[in-house]
Parts: C-alpha cells; sequence; structure tokens
C-alpha cells in the first residue's frame, strides 16, 4: 500500500493534476489525461513515456 503522505504530493506529470490508486495499489490513474501508472514494489512509475491507457470499463484490464 502506497503512503497517504506520498499519495498527497503525486501528480500525473504530463497534466500537474492529482492521481488515485486502484484498489490493489498496483496503478495510479489521472482522470484528467485518462492513462495510468503502474507501481513495482511499492515506487510508482511516473514516466510520461510510461503512461498506458485507462482500459475501458468492462475490460479485462489488470
Amino acid at each position: 500500500m502506497l503512503d497517504p503522505k506520498l499519495l498527497e504530493i503525486l501528480a500525473c506529470p504530463l497534466c500537474r493534476q492529482s492521481v488515485t490508486p486502484d484498489a490493489a495499489h498496483a496503478w495510479l490513474y489521472c482522470r484528467g489525461c485518462s492513462v495510468r501508472y503502474r507501481v513495482e514494489e511499492g515506487i510508482p512509475i511516473m514516466l510520461p513515456d510510461e503512461a498506458q491507457p485507462i482500459p475501458a470499463a468492462g475490460g479485462t484490464g489488470e
């Protein structure tokens, strides 16, 4: 689980909006850009080149 204080300061590197974790804290979502960033071993990978489109609702997702 990501530290709540870390979540308060994290922002999307593309648009600077806040990001929100999924229930498993495996992804951080930016609704402004419609992208997500993965979290590996508790470390957010917040690189623009690593951003992935948010899967469509009803998709298999991860």
